[in-house]
C-alpha cells in the first residue's frame, strides 16, 4: 500500500479514535477556521440566512439497518440530520425527543436521519435504536469518513450528539453543537419549515 493510498484511510481512524478517546460532550465551538456564515444565537442554536448557506456534501451509503440512502433524495424536504453513537450518554438523553418531533413533523415535510459515527458494531447502533424506538434511517459511519466531508469549521468533530437542519435546497441552515431538548430542537426546525 503507498503512502498516498494510506493517507485518507490514517485521516479517517484518526477521526474515530479522537472521537472514541474525547467519548461525548455536551456541547462546543465551531472546529477550526472557516467561514460558514453561521450566527451564534443566545440558546446555542447557530443559523445562516437564507441566500448565505453553504450546501451540505454528499452524505450517501449504508444505513445500519444493511439498506443504501442518499440524503440527497430528500430534496424539497426540511432534512434533520444528528450525528449520534450508542456509547454517547447525550445522545441516549435526546434520542426520545428527537423520536417524538420526528413523528410529529413528518407530514409536514421533515425528514430526519441518523449519522452513526465510531460504533465498531452495526450491532449496537441497531440496539440504540430499538431501545429508544428511532424510526427514521441512520447512515453507518464507524470511521466517521461522512463527518470528514463537511466544510471547515461546519462541524467538530468531537461535539457528538450534534444536529444540523438543512433547507428545501439542501443548503445548512442551523446547527447545534449539543444535545437538544424537544423544545430546543423544535426551535432549530421551525423558522427553517415556515420558508417558502
Amino acid at each position: 500500500m503507498s503512502a498516498a493510498s494510506r493517507t485518507p484511510l490514517s485521516a479517517a481512524v484518526a477521526v474515530a479514535t479522537a472521537l472514541l478517546l474525547s467519548a461525548c460532550t455536551s456541547g462546543g465551538v465551531s472546529g477550526g477556521g472557516g467561514d460558514t456564515n453561521f450566527i451564534m444565537g443566545k440558546d446555542g442554536i447557530s443559523t445562516a440566512e437564507k441566500g448565505k448557506r453553504d450546501p451540505a456534501p454528499d452524505l450517501s451509503g449504508k444505513t445500519i439497518d444493511n439498506k443504501q440512502l442518499a440524503v440527497s433524495s430528500f430534496k424539497g424536504k426540511v432534512v434533520v440530520l444528528n450525528v449520534w453513537g450508542s456509547w454517547c450518554a447525550p445522545c441516549r438523553a435526546e434520542a426520545p425527543n428527537f423520536q417524538k418531533v420526528s413523528t410529529d413533523l413528518k407530514a409536514q415535510g421533515v425528514q430526519f436521519v441518523g449519522i452513526n459515527v465510531a460504533d465498531a458494531k452495526e450491532s449496537s447502533a441497531l440496539a440504540f435504536e430499538k431501545t429508544y424506538g428511532v424510526t427514521y434511517p441512520s447512515l453507518y459511519d464507524p470511521s466517521s469518513k461522512l463527518m470528514l466531508r463537511f466544510k471547515k469549521g461546519t462541524l467538530n468533530l468531537q461535539a457528538i450528539p450534534s444536529t444540523l437542519v438543512l433547507d428545501r435546497e439542501g443548503k445548512i441552515a442551523a446547527r447545534s453543537l449539543a444535545a437538544l431538548s424537544e423544545e430546543k430542537l423544535r426551535s432549530m426546525i421551525d423558522p427553517v419549515l415556515a420558508e417558502k
